[in-house]
């Protein structure tokens, strides 16, 4: 089982889907966008408070997905 520190799943935080490290940043807008064509440039660019290494596991942790959904462990938010 692979785990993921950068993805986060919160159900307060957009509906409970993978974020990047707790964001409004979901893996699959991320996903969707690279399958677009964008480039990681363009997506840092676009989003300055993201990091190479957020695209790198948001991309890994979708593969995993896609493998079944047993296999991953993203990372719980932590709440006061």
């Amino acid at each position: 089982m692979q785990r993921f520190e950068r993805i986060t799943i919160d159900p307060e935080v957009m509906g409970g889907k993978p974020c990047i490290r707790g964001m409004r940043v979901t893996v699959g807008m991320l996903v969707e966008a690279m399958q677009a064509g964008r480039t990681t440039q363009s997506l840092l660019f676009d989003f300055p408070y993201l990091e190479e290494q957020d695209l790198i596991e948001a991309r890994r942790f979708h593969a995993q997905m896609a493998q079944g959904p047993g296999r991953v462990v993203g990372t719980q938010a932590n709440r006061p």
